[in-house]
């Protein structure tokens, strides 16, 4: 099907069967697998170390990391397969993949056995990253795609607010095993949803033959266009600050502050900033532009890092002054990685798809890489975390000076693949 913007008029079904609020509904479910998979089983890190024999308190990041890995290096090919074979089936497959791994998560036995099922199950989510967006651009365009795109987006943002709560319900009755037999169950009921429901959004003479030639070189012009690859470097190092908060938080709130009884309560609080700044960035961007929106929360940003860094180092950080630096670090986060994708994205329209896989495949890849480095570093306080958070906010403002030619806050440029 084409797009189609109703600009004047209601927004007709996409499918005889798929109405207007299904498919938004869809599209929120297929997007709010990753932070649902990530999140919900934060609460049970103790008791997963427990059954698994780990004696580092360190090591369990793995766990986590080991999905960010999956998730951010399949995204470089699930772009290209499904503009040759269609968003339909090659979404299905990411999800039956993820089911299955889910299931086999919850079966784990071992450290190991655990670590590559949660590979496979970050490979399988990969798809409903990459092709959420573009079977919104499918069935939709102007007004109306904004609209999707906004509704899907509140959605979306519930996730990582109500997932920690879940996983803890789930565990306070069963083991921490059906926190994945959860997900699973998730998983299948929205490969149901996705057989009986979806149709094929892609038109058929949309379809691109898979070169190598042409990805390779559409892999190049992303990397070597200067606000391509800078943007999506700052964008990878916020991402890292974002996994290493991730990696560590159940620690921070158990072993620094002695109140892991509260943890689910406060991360909702904190993840809520992020969502009210993403709701805020969509009502102010138009007006005020990216550059201006994302360059003033990247200083802000910076600015409660360093505060974070000091009041760590100075023995001033209690759980309520960590919980308020880490509430208005996750407010600005939420007014810069989106704009800085949009950015990066900017002068990659000729090779649209291709671009989106290969900065989604670096910001995530190595941010899961930079936050894990950082959550290693682990030592019962909350000092690596602040000087994580201090240094890669501090080089991510090098990027966009880099990306911007030595200024922020400017107008768009006129060219569009500077390298």
């Amino acid at each position: 099907m084409k797009p189609q913007d109703y600009s004047t008029t209601p927004p007709t079904p996409v499918h005889p069967g798929l109405g207007f609020r299904e498919f938004v509904l869809f599209v929120a479910a297929i997007m709010a697998m990753n932070a649902v998979s990530i999140d919900s089983m934060l609460p049970a890190l103790p008791q997963i170390a427990d059954s698994l024999g780990i004696t580092q308190d360190n090591q369990i990041q793995w766990v986590i990391t080991a999905y960010l890995l999956g998730f951010g290096g399949a995204q470089i090919i699930y772009g290209p397969i499904a503009d040759r074979f269609g968003r339909k089936p090659v979404l299905l497959v990411g999800i039956a993949i993820y089911t299955a791994a889910s299931v086999w998560v919850a079966l784990s036995a071992s450290l190991e056995t655990m670590l590559a099922a949660r590979v496979l199950q970050g490979v399988g989510a990969a798809a409903t990253r990459v092709l959420a967006v573009s079977i919104v651009r499918d069935c939709y365009s102007g007004a109306v795609m904004a609209r999707v795109m906004s509704l899907v987006f509140i959605v979306f943002l519930a996730a990582p607010i109500i997932a920690p709560s879940i996983g803890q319900i789930i565990i306070l009755f069963v083991s921490w095993h059906w926190i994945f037999g959860f997900l699973a169950v998730y998983g299948f009921a929205t490969l149901i949803w996705g057989i009986t429901r979806l149709p094929e959004t892609l038109h058929p003479e949309d379809r691109r033959p898979i070169s190598v030639k042409s990805v390779s070189s559409a892999f190049a012009q992303t990397v070597t266009t200067r606000q391509s690859i800078f943007y999506a470097l700052a964008a990878t190092l916020l991402m890292g600050c974002l996994f290493a908060f991730i990696n560590t938080a159940q620690q921070i709130f158990a072993d620094v502050f002695g109140a892991a009884h509260l943890f689910t309560t406060i991360f909702a609080a904190i993840a809520a900033f992020m969502a009210v700044s993403n709701f805020l960035n969509s009502r102010v961007v138009v007006k005020a532009g990216p550059r201006v929106v994302s360059h003033t929360a990247l200083l802000g940003f910076t600015a409660f890092a360093i505060l974070h860094m000091v009041s760590a180092m100075t023995g001033y950080e209690s759980l309520l002054v960590f919980s308020l630096l880490q509430g208005g670090l996750m407010f600005c986060f939420g007014l810069m990685v989106s704009n800085f994708n949009s950015l990066a994205m900017e002068p990659m329209g000729h090779v649209a798809g291709t671009a989106a896989s290969v900065q989604g495949f670096i910001t995530t890849t190595g941010g899961a890489l930079l936050g894990f480095l950082v959550g290693q570093q682990f030592d019962m306080t909350t000092v690596p975390l602040g000087i994580g958070f201090s240094v890669y906010s501090v080089l991510a403002i090098g990027c966009v000076l880099i990306a911007e030619k030595g200024r922020m806050f400017g107008r768009a440029p006129k060219y569009q693949s500077e390298g």
